[in-house]
């Protein structure tokens, strides 16, 4: 009882201390809430777009992977992937592909036929940013989209050709009035007409709009009048049960060797990539973010400390006469110690409080201008308010030990 009546004592002695030097505190704890600020705001933006990240491309089917030729390249950070140029996937391979794989698993063919096309409708019209993909009757299922209104391309207007379309969720709301029905409605897609026969499910806006701003046209249509030299198709496949993602890579790279009329020394002259594949180079290139925030924050912390000790050898200084009252009148070295490590502590705990709330509203702010989930970071703030704790113990330490050493007869004679 006595030592929770002592302890209840030195906590109050030692806010009163900091209520005493309320400018001097006040600065201190701003300098610490900015370290703190930093760590868990970088970090909190952090996880929520590498959450954001995750769950865009585990809509995409985490459990599909595609063949495509390997023109392609993705840039990320400065490191170059898939940069070998080598010949392209024709429509004719990737029939051929479809008709040989025998693996259970659902293909479907698809290609780009422009990133920059502008869709009409009467009057309205689109930005000029809208993508036009060629498809077939599958690739809604493997790439992860939903039709919201309407149907999917049947066999026959495939097989034909015709000029129908389902378009974006963005399209849709760009060309049509608020409760117009787009089915049926004719839109302008190039040079030709094309009849509306399904809407897609919003996807949401992240990583620049992605299905929400395109239209999907029957991919023989696409061949036939968005045609030009060399047309890379790409291939997807999504295996009907997800633990034998594995074995359908491995027979469907030696399938299709075989439509490419590959020798056994050759070497793939074309890439196989999974659904998650460029998910992981993003967040891998996060994780280096993550390590210089991480630094930059214990960084400023390390400032704070030194601060903080600073401002702790100089309350020592000026109370040099009451902590030899204290002692004069029976107070231990250790009750001292306590006061002036209490009163460190507390300045950075209040500090730690302050930047772990700017720290989220920071980071959440970030977050939605990225179209990502509000999320609290509560490894962070745990991360953070201890990182204070260690701070406040570091920095309070020395001036603490100091403080307990003073005799207290010389204490009393300090002017």
């Amino acid at each position: 009882m006595r030592f929770g009546a002592l302890l209840k004592e030195n906590i109050k002695i030692s806010l009163n201390a900091i209520r005493s030097n309320t400018l001097r505190s006040i600065l201190t704890i701003f300098i610490i809430a900015l370290g703190i600020m930093a760590l868990v705001g970088i970090l909190t933006a952090i996880d929520s777009i590498s959450g954001s990240i995750s769950n865009e491309f585990s809509s995409m089917g985490a459990n599909t992977f595609s063949i495509a030729s390997r023109g392609m390249r993705v840039h990320v950070a400065g490191k170059r992937y898939r940069t070998l140029n080598h010949p392209y996937v024709s429509m004719r391979q990737a029939q051929e592909f479809k008709d040989r794989f025998q693996f259970p698993s659902i293909v479907s063919i698809s290609v780009s036929a422009s990133n920059t096309s502008t869709i009409k409708q009467k009057s309205k019209k689109t930005n000029p940013n809208i993508s036009i993909y060629g498809i077939d009757e599958n690739y809604l299922i493997t790439a992860g989209l939903e039709i919201t209104n309407g149907r999917n391309f049947s066999s026959h207007e495939l097989e034909a050709g015709r000029a129908v379309a389902i378009i974006g969720y963005e399209v849709a709301k760009k060309v049509f009035d608020k409760n117009e029905d787009p089915l049926d409605k004719f839109i302008s897609v190039g040079g030709g007409r094309y009849r509306v026969v399904g809407v897609l499910k919003s996807k949401g806006t992240g990583f620049g709009g992605g299905a929400d701003r395109s239209v999907m046209l029957p991919y023989g249509n696409v061949s036939t009048y968005f045609s030009r030299p060399n047309m890379d198709y790409t291939i997807s496949i999504k295996p009907n049960d997800p633990k034998f993602l594995d074995y359908a890579v491995s027979e469907a790279e030696g399938i299709f060797r075989i439509v490419r009329n590959l020798k056994a020394t050759d070497e793939s002259d074309f890439n196989i990539e999974k659904s998650d594949s460029l998910a992981q180079i993003l967040l891998e290139n996060l994780e280096n973010v993550t390590y210089v925030a991480t630094l930059i924050g214990i960084i400023t912390l390390i400032g704070a400390a030194v601060g903080l000790m600073n401002i702790m050898l100089v309350a020592v200084a000026e109370r040099t006469r009451e902590i030899g009252t204290r002692k004069a009148i029976g107070a231990k070295s250790s009750t001292i110690k306590q006061q002036f490590l209490f009163e460190a502590i507390a300045i950075c705990q209040l500090g730690g409080i302050l930047g772990v709330i700017l720290g989220i509203l920071i980071g959440n702010i970030m977050s939605m201008l990225t179209d990502s989930p509000f999320l609290i970071p509560w490894k962070w703030i745990l991360v953070g308010l201890s990182l204070c704790f260690g701070v406040g113990l570091a920095s309070g330490y020395l001036p603490a030990v100091k403080a307990s050493r003073l005799d207290p007869i010389e204490a009393l004679r300090y002017e």
